[in-house]
C-alpha cells in the first residue's frame, strides 16, 4: 500500500484497432532530413572537394599560388606528391599538392 503512494501503478494503453502502421509523418520527417542534409552539407561539400581536386591536378610550372598557410609563391618544379614553390628569391619551399588553395593570374606576385 505504501509502495502504491510513492510509485503510481502502471496503466498500459490500449493499441489502436485494425493494428495498422501507416508511417506517413513519420515518414515524411525522415525525407525531409534527408533533403536538407544532401542539399545543404553533403552536395556543396562534396562540390568544393571536386574543384579542389581539378585546382589542385591543373597546376604546372610557372603558376603562382597560394597556400592554406597563407604563402604566396611560383611553383618551380612539380613533383607526383610535392610542390616546389619560391617565395622569394634563392628562397623555395617544398609543399604537399593539398596544401594549395587558389591559384593566381600570371603577374600577381609582381603587383604585391
Amino acid at each position: 500500500m505504501l509502495t502504491d503512494f510513492f510509485i503510481p501503478a502502471a496503466m498500459a494503453a490500449e493499441g489502436p484497432l485494425g493494428g495498422s502502421s501507416f508511417f506517413g509523418p513519420d515518414l515524411f520527417i525522415i525525407l525531409a532530413f534527408g533533403l536538407v542534409f544532401y542539399f545543404i552539407i553533403w552536395r556543396p561539400q562534396s562540390k568544393r572537394a571536386k574543384e579542389h581536386r581539378n585546382l589542385v591536378g591543373s597546376i604546372d610550372k610557372g603558376d603562382e599560388i597560394v597556400t592554406n598557410g597563407g604563402l604566396i609563391g611560383k611553383v618551380v618544379r612539380v613533383e607526383e606528391q610535392f610542390l616546389v614553390i619560391e617565395v622569394a628569391k634563392g628562397v623555395e619551399l617544398k609543399l604537399q599538392r593539398h596544401a594549395v588553395s587558389a591559384a593566381l593570374p600570371k603577374g600577381t606576385i609582381k603587383n604585391i
